[in-house]
């Protein structure tokens, strides 16, 4: 399905096209086993291009927005043990890792906040697809032609609505991330300055520790040098103090 206004052959329209064959193969199974087998749980979560769709949380355990957290810790059992490391030592690595975008994903829809959040985009995502009908459907209706959209098939909308969720969800994530990079610059400038802080006072401290315990030696040494030249000068004044001569009585 290429982007509105975009050009055959454009990076747009091969993105597409490699997301519409995911979503096909993707619901092809769920088609074949409503649950899936261990194998096919583990390749849905972990095949290139996983860490996209999986910032979905509730795409990661399957589950509708509206579900309970009853339901939530329900599908959770039944998803870590299909894909659980130990049922899974022929492929045990690729088991871990969708094991862990599972707990990961319970994890997140358990906590209320963020819940919430994963409830908000997908919202978003719906409410930015409607909005993009209305548009299509109001430019079609000025240029006087029929206004028929092809959003308007169900599961074309539900496509449509499951592209720009996860595109909401890789926006998010990248904020995130840079978001955490900045913090930890700045965590990273502070430290340095601490430290930095830290090494001038031990300086000071150090300089201050050698000053007080230099003093008496100074003193000594200024208290000699101020004797030493006293006595020169008690000795210079007195070479200086001769007796007056006798003169001779001359008869």
């Amino acid at each position: 399905m290429a982007a509105a206004g975009g050009e055959p052959g454009t990076a747009t329209d091969v993105g597409d096209e490699a997301f519409q064959v995911f979503y096909t193969e993707v619901k092809q199974i769920e088609k074949r086993d409503s649950v899936l087998t261990p194998k096919q749980q583990i390749e849905r979560l972990t095949r290139p291009g996983a860490s996209y769709f999986n910032l979905n949380p509730f795409e990661v355990l399957q589950l509708d927005p509206e579900i309970t957290d009853d339901e939530i810790k329900k599908r959770f059992r039944q998803l870590s043990i299909l894909v659980h490391p130990d049922k899974n030592q022929d492929d045990p690595e690729r088991a871990q890792k969708a094991f862990e975008a599972v707990d990961k994903a319970y994890k997140l829809l358990l906590d209320s906040e963020q819940k919430k959040r994963a409830v908000d985009v997908i919202h978003a995502g719906k409410e930015y697809v409607e909005h993009t009908m209305k548009e299509k459907k109001k430019q079609l209706k000025k240029e006087g032609k029929p206004t028929v959209v092809e959003e308007d098939d169900p599961e074309l909308f539900r496509q449509a609505v499951y592209k720009q969720t996860m595109k909401l969800f890789a926006e998010l994530e990248i904020k995130r991330k840079e978001r955490e990079a900045k913090d930890m610059h700045e965590r990273k400038r502070q430290r340095e300055e601490e430290i930095e802080a830290q090494e001038k006072a031990k300086r000071e401290r150090e300089w201050q520790k050698n000053f007080e315990e230099t003093r008496d030696g100074r003193v000594d040494s200024w208290r000699t040098f101020q004797a030493k030249g006293k006595t020169k000068k008690e000795k210079k004044n007195r070479s200086f103090l001769k007796p007056p001569k006798v003169k001779m009585e001359q008869r």
